[in-house]
């Protein structure tokens, strides 16, 4: 059996990403004064100005400076992901510039070969890789429409409100099911956000380029109903705080513990600082009341969860881009990655029956994108995901996940896109046993 002090290879793999990010970071807060400017800022400029324009209401139609201006605020989304659906081709707007709206989205279709052994999942899941090898599931020929969306949005100024919008997205799943599901759907006024949305406690823009629909295993990818407000403040500097709807995933023992319907909202935060166009540094955190009942005892329980995560993307130089990120907390699993996959917010604990408690996880990636073009570039991307209970546990529970990806993206037209990646994963289970995944896939992309 091992136990939860045997981790040093992983601390060691954690703070080499954290050196390798300050250091870079250091790099990039000396060059930025150069005046190229950052190649994947160019493509979404010709993103920008790929458009037919309808406008409606009286007066003559606004200048060009006005209705960039506009369209530009489509994009201006502290959780906006490389993956979201560029701003429609079509867009409605008003000739006082006050007041745009659009329908668009994007078809995607993702193709997938595995060898040495197969995941049995669209996205590539390190918890998920068979530990036994099954001679008949060796290789696998897969698809899927995961990122397909559709979605409508408004957005406009009233003397009164002040600046507002509506949003709402639906799309495909990443998990063999293809049906289409609501992915978001809120509005904002000014400061305030309400509705289903991304966890303040994600930091989507952070996430490095894939093909995968997964992503690194130790993402944050969390959507909750919740009340947000976010303001900035000078000099680059934001604030944020968001009381979020619950949702947890706890070890339950029969005729020992049992769930508890939740009552009480998490609570996450977070502090940004940003320069340039897109580029940022941010610290978050959550808070969670996690209940449980005692049915040996015939009482209920509130554990408290909690989650660190600091964050980042920066171009230390006109055709790079970096990603990086780590996180660490207890109770926090089922927010994303690979302890999405198991219960592990509470698990019992041996020495008490009737007991949970709040085990530590903690993870991070690091990417890095090169642009030859600023339609064409390629990345990578490394990171890993560890479980790490206080107490013994079986030993063919999973332990540990090793996370590599790296890709070339090709934009044949702003709004048309393809690409290729090769994945390798890596599961390890507390009694030592590993086992290793290998995936290519391809994907082609139409936005509209």
């Amino acid at each position: 059996m091992q136990t939860f002090t045997r981790i040093p290879i992983s601390i060691t793999f954690i703070r080499s990403i954290t050196l390798t990010a300050v250091c870079t970071l250091g790099l990039s807060l000396s060059v930025h004064a150069q005046n190229q400017r950052p190649l994947e800022e160019i493509r979404m400029d010709s993103a920008i100005s790929n458009h037919k324009i309808l406008y409606f209401g009286k007066g003559d139609e606004p200048d060009n400076d006005s209705t960039s201006v506009m369209i530009q605020k489509f994009y201006e989304d502290q959780f906006r992901h490389f993956q979201d659906p560029l701003a429609p081709y079509f867009l409605f707007l008003s000739k006082d510039s006050k007041l745009a709206m659009g329908i668009g989205g994007c078809v995607r279709m993702r193709g997938y070969f595995d060898w040495g052994g197969a995941i049995p999942s669209s996205g590539f899941a390190p918890y998920l890789i068979p530990m036994q090898k099954n001679p008949a599931k060796k290789r696998q020929l897969g698809s899927t429409p995961a990122g397909t969306a559709l979605f409508f949005r408004v957005l406009g100024r009233n003397k009164t409100l002040g600046d507002y919008q509506v949003y709402i997205e639906a799309n495909f799943n990443g998990y063999e099911v293809r049906d289409f599901r609501l992915k978001k759907a809120y509005a904002s006024i000014n400061d305030w956000t309400f509705g289903y949305t991304n966890s303040t406690f994600s930091d989507p823009s952070a996430q490095p380029p894939t093909v995968d629909p997964s992503g690194p295993n130790s993402k944050i990818g969390a959507t909750s109903v919740l009340i947000r407000w976010l303001h900035r403040l000078p000099k680059g500097f934001s604030v944020a705080v968001s009381a979020e709807m619950p949702s947890d995933q706890i070890e339950t023992v029969p005729e020992q513990i049992e769930k508890v319907s939740q009552y009480i909202p998490d609570i996450a935060a977070f502090m940004q600082y940003g320069w340039g166009e897109s580029n940022h540094i941010r610290l978050s955190a959550i808070y969670r009341s996690l209940p449980y009942r005692d049915l040996l005892m015939g009482k209920n329980h509130n554990k408290t969860g909690f989650g660190i995560q600091g964050s980042t993307i920066f171009r230390p130089f006109y055709s790079i881009t970096v990603y990086g990120c780590l996180n660490g907390g207890k109770g926090y699993g089922s927010l994303g990655g690979d302890w999405l996959m198991g219960a592990y917010d509470l698990v019992a604990d041996p020495d008490k029956p009737g007991k949970l408690y709040a085990p530590f996880c903690y993870g991070g990636y690091a990417g890095i994108q090169y642009n030859f073009t600023p339609m064409i570039f390629a990345s990578a991307t490394f990171g890993g995901a560890r479980y790490a209970p206080r107490h013994d546990v079986a030993p063919d529970q999973y332990k540990q996940g090793l996370y590599m990806a790296a890709n070339v993206f090709w934009f044949l037209t702003p709004r048309i896109s393809c690409a290729m990646e090769f994945d390798l994963g890596r599961r390890m289970n507390f009694n030592g046993d590993t086992a290793w995944a290998r995936r290519l896939g391809a994907f082609v992309s139409f936005s509209f």
